[in-house]
Order: C-alpha cells, then structure tokens, then sequence
C-alpha cells in the first residue's frame, strides 16, 4: 500500500477551544489535523463541503464538523483572514 502524506492546506492562526470542546475529553489535535488538511468532517453535506472548498480558494471561512466516538458533533472554524481556528461545540456556535 503506497504512503500518502497529507499537507496542510491553510495557516490555522491562533487556535482556540471552548469548555463544551475541552469537556469531550478526545484528542482534539487528530481533528483539528483533519481539519488542517481539507476533511472537513463526515458529519458536514456535501453542499457545505463544496462551499469550504470554494473558501479555501477565495479566502473566506471555513467550518468543519465532525462526530467524536461518543456521536457527539464538533465544530472547527477558521476565520477568515486564518488569524484563528476555534474547536467548539454546535450549541456554543
């Protein structure tokens, strides 16, 4: 099986986490890696993918979501202008 690194694809900037985030107790740094490289998370639509990746190329937000083991959602958005990524929680958005 061939070897594939993945590359990040943007700056992350400073990044942040809110209490709900922390309180998964998960390792966030596995999705904020994903997040990094373009998966933008097995619970975003595709219509939400396709506009993240339109974002990637023109510079806007992007917002992955993505399902811990325990089926809770996670959110990752980084801003704009890629000063900062925030990890949160859907009900903290």
């Amino acid at each position: 099986m061939p070897y594939h690194q993945i590359q990040p694809l943007f700056p992350l900037g400073k990044i942040y986490a809110t209490p709900g985030a922390l309180a998964l107790n998960v390792d966030l740094s596995r999705y904020l890696r994903r997040h990094h490289c373009g998966d933008w998370g097995e619970a975003l639509c595709d219509e939400d993918r396709r506009t993240n990746d339109e974002a990637l190329e023109q510079g806007f937000r992007l917002l992955s979501c993505y399902r811990t083991p325990s089926g809770d959602r996670l959110y990752i958005i980084t801003e704009r202008d890629r000063s900062s990524t925030t990890l949160l929680l859907p009900e903290e958005y």
